[in-house]
């Protein structure tokens, strides 16, 4: 890897550890931030052969105007989104479907690519996009996937010689357990009144 890409990383990582430092804190800022984060890595995995992730950044894409939309609609007083909940047989048919989506890709990846890792790329990939989803749909239970998933993009991110990323990755698990208090604790506050 060049100076220049890992410089290019390296600013990049700061842009997303800002964005999801943002959706913490239930700011709608977070949403242009988290698209000039997506359009970096998307480059940035491009490089590293990680096709899987170079799409979940387009779709993050699509995703973050999604959510940008719907966030602006649902702010409390103090500019915060309010918190929504999420009921367990959506979450069920979701992951359902982030399985299936998992599938599907790994197949298209291992079969017609010379992708790395096809398989476990394609999986974080699907239940990024579950998790990005409940996040624009301001569903808490978001962080705890995000948790998940972070924690083994860590290990693929060191695999593939990414090393900021990586660190950057382990950033957003403590970000995400900081986000899940966060949220928690809005929407407890929420059914008390």
């Amino acid at each position: 890897m060049n100076f220049e890409l890992s410089l290019f990383e390296f600013a990049a990582a700061l842009v997303s550890a800002t964005g999801v430092w943002l959706t913490a804190r239930r700011s709608p800022w977070s949403w242009p931030v988290g698209l000039v984060s997506v359009i970096a890595y998307a480059w940035i995995f491009v490089d590293a052969k990680l096709y899987s992730d170079t799409l979940l950044q387009v779709i993050f894409a699509l995703l973050i105007l999604y959510g940008w939309h719907r966030w602006m609609r649902n702010l409390d007083d103090t500019g915060h989104v309010r918190v929504a909940s999420l009921d367990a047989r959506s979450a069920w048919l979701h992951l359902a479907v982030g399985t299936a989506a998992a599938l599907a890709l790994g197949y298209v990846m291992h079969r017609w690519t010379d992708a790395s890792l096809p398989w476990l790329d394609a999986a974080l990939t699907a239940f990024s996009l579950v998790a990005q989803w409940w996040q624009a749909r301001r569903h808490a239970a978001a962080w705890w996937l995000w948790i998940a998933v972070d924690v083994i993009y860590v290990g693929e991110y060191v695999y593939k010689s990414l090393p900021i990323t990586a660190v950057l990755y382990a950033g957003f698990v403590v970000l995400a357990a900081m986000g899940w208090r966060a949220w928690t604790r809005e929407r407890e506050v929420i059914a008390t009144t």
